[in-house]
């Protein structure tokens, strides 16, 4: 995986006003990743758990669904004898 400083070494390569386009778009994107604000992993973590437990009784997944509501159950085949 190629970072920033690749970049950088492919645009110093350049010459005239190209590099200088290229350049600014590179301090542009630099600054609104360096204004980002950052969230620890930890907390995150914490937050999704946190999250997932006050919506469990309201997930299908866990909870199963009714047969009697559930679109998508085996219809039932009617045969005459």
């Amino acid at each position: 995986m190629c970072d920033h400083r690749c970049f950088v070494y492919e645009i110093v390569k350049m010459s005239g006003s190209s590099n200088l386009v290229a350049m600014k778009k590179i301090v542009q994107q630099l600054r609104f990743e360096a204004s980002i604000n950052r969230v620890k992993v930890s907390q995150a973590a914490a937050d999704l758990q946190q999250f997932c437990m006050q919506n469990a009784l309201q997930d299908p997944l866990l909870t199963g669904v009714s047969s009697s509501t559930n679109p998508f159950r085996p219809q039932k085949v009617c045969s005459f004898l």
